[in-house]
């Protein structure tokens, strides 16, 4: 069986921080990731572009230079995969992991390929996998999908954005430009206030010239083939429909954390346990970095504020290899 001083589950930025940070303490260290380097990122809008200036999304010092100020999803998978090359990170791709189990102060961990053991784990996996669902029939219609790639694929068809953030305003915005027919569908009496600021102003002037249909204080309540049904203020509606784009969130997955021994609130957050100081949860030994502490909090941490979870861990580790 293979053993590690370190494992880390994740292979986002953060997960890549925590690794340069091992290699640098001259730890045995393996990173573990289910799919491609910084799979999260790969699965992004093709066009996105981020919120944060390129300096910001920076891990290790390592600069990161981009045309823009704020760098777009291109330059962010090369600036990681590069990192990964340049420092020969030690990654498994395509190997996800199925249990996590301590037995005698080791962890025995399993995937899909192999068997490890490790002294420590850092879990950096991201909340993009699960997405929240809108839980109303016909969700599972091969014309709904909870992910947004590309717009060419929606020109020339009637589409449904379900939500108001970011992707949603980002899906929406680009599937009009490229012909498609475009409605709106938002739980709030508004956009949301935390979409871009330089976005907000377009999808809220299209909306008011009627290019862009929507409906607010509203919910769908049924998905049919060619159809689907809404209720609005002024009742309930039927649209025509040949897509469903339904961006309402993702979420961490709490079962996996769970099955390790992590404690969870017992409210709607369901934040992990764990201390600020050293990012060590309940279960010794194990730690979290990255978006995935702040439970169904998901806007809390990202890559600007959570880099540092790199640091904070590591020299927690180090200073129990010390005693």
């Amino acid at each position: 069986m293979n053993s590690y001083d370190l494992i880390i589950i994740g292979g986002g930025p953060i997960g890549i921080a925590c690794g340069l940070e091992a290699k640098k303490k001259g730890l045995n260290y393996l990173i573990i990731e289910k799919g491609a380097i910084v799979n999260s990122l790969f699965n992004y809008p093709s066009n996105m572009q981020f919120f944060s200036t390129s300096e910001k999304l920076e891990i290790d010092g390592i600069p990161f230079i981009s045309k823009e100020a704020k760098p777009k999803r291109n330059e962010a998978l090369e600036y990681y995969r590069r990192i990964v090359t340049s420092n020969d990170l030690n990654i498994h791709l395509f190997e996800e992991v199925n249990s996590v189990e301590k037995e005698n102060n080791q962890f025995k961990i399993k995937t899909g390929k192999d068997s490890y053991v490790a002294t420590y784990i850092i879990v950096a996996t991201g909340f993009y996998d699960i997405p929240n669902l809108i839980n109303v029939p016909g969700e599972n219609l091969p014309k709904v999908t909870h992910y947004y790639k590309d717009p060419h694929f929606y020109a020339r068809q009637k589409v449904a954005v379900i939500g108001a953030s970011n992707s949603a305003v980002d899906a929406a915005l680009e599937c009009y430009r490229k012909g498609a027919d475009v409605t709106m569908i938002v739980r709030d009496s508004e956009i949301g206030e935390r979409v871009k600021y330089w976005v907000r102003p377009d999808i809220i002037n299209r909306i008011e010239e009627g290019s862009i249909k929507a409906c607010f204080n509203s919910e769908v309540k049924e998905i049919k083939e060619h159809t689907i049904i809404v209720n609005t203020p002024e009742g309930i509606i039927e649209i025509e429909n040949d897509f469903v784009i339904a961006l309402t969130g993702y979420m961490p997955n709490f079962d996996f954390l769970k099955k390790i021994g992590v404690v969870l609130s017992d409210d709607e957050k369901l934040y992990p346990q764990y201390n600020e100081g050293t990012m060590e949860t309940n279960v010794k030994n194990l730690y979290l970095a990255g978006v995935i502490c702040g439970g169904m909090d998901t806007h809390v941490w990202f890559i600007e504020n959570s880099r540092i979870h790199a640091k904070m861990i590591l020299k927690d580790i180090i200073s129990k290899q010390a005693l």
